[in-house]
């Protein structure tokens, strides 16, 4: 194994470090849920995307999917996270961590009567934002236009499997 090819040619480095302080507001609010923009695919170039975010108690989070194009990532920081790894389900908490590689079967949620707070990390960083933002409003509206929405941003639903959370 070796690094990959330089991206960076120059031969003293440049200031381009990007400072989010921790009391930063999230960036958007859903019901219970926070979820702030840590690093976006625009601010790292596309090599990631980085998303804290915060469920309330007994909060729905994604059921079972997978994605075609990116892996993602769980790190729980606070609580107790539901994480499913395709075969089961597993009580995660602080410092548990789950990778999902593309096409790998995952879900989340919050069962517990206590928030929780979790790191999302996707690789490569795809523009995730929008996703988040419409979800919601696009899964109301339905039909091809929704299926249309979960194609554009890698997300494929499957049907219910044992411990599933309901369909919203």
């Amino acid at each position: 194994m070796s690094y990959p090819e330089p991206r960076y040619l120059g031969d003293n480095g440049e200031i381009s470090a990007v400072h989010r302080p921790a009391d930063t507001p999230p960036d958007l609010v859903a019901g219970a849920n926070r979820t702030h923009y840590l690093a976006t695919h625009t601010t790292t170039g596309g090599e990631f995307g980085l998303y804290r975010v915060d469920l309330g108690p007994k909060a729905a989070g994604a059921r079972t999917h997978f994605h075609r194009t990116i892996s993602e990532s769980f790190f729980v920081l606070s609580g107790a996270v539901r994480l499913y790894d395709g075969e089961r389900w597993i009580t995660g908490g602080a410092g548990d961590f789950l990778h999902v590689p593309p096409g790998g079967l995952h879900a989340f949620r919050n069962e517990a009567d206590d928030p929780a707070s979790m790191l999302m990390l996707f690789s490569p960083g795809a523009p995730r934002e929008e996703y988040f933002e419409r979800v919601a409003e696009m899964a109301q509206r339905g039909g091809q236009e929704f299926t249309d929405f979960l194609v554009r941003h890698d997300s494929y639903f499957i049907d219910e499997r044992p411990g599933d959370a309901p369909k919203s």
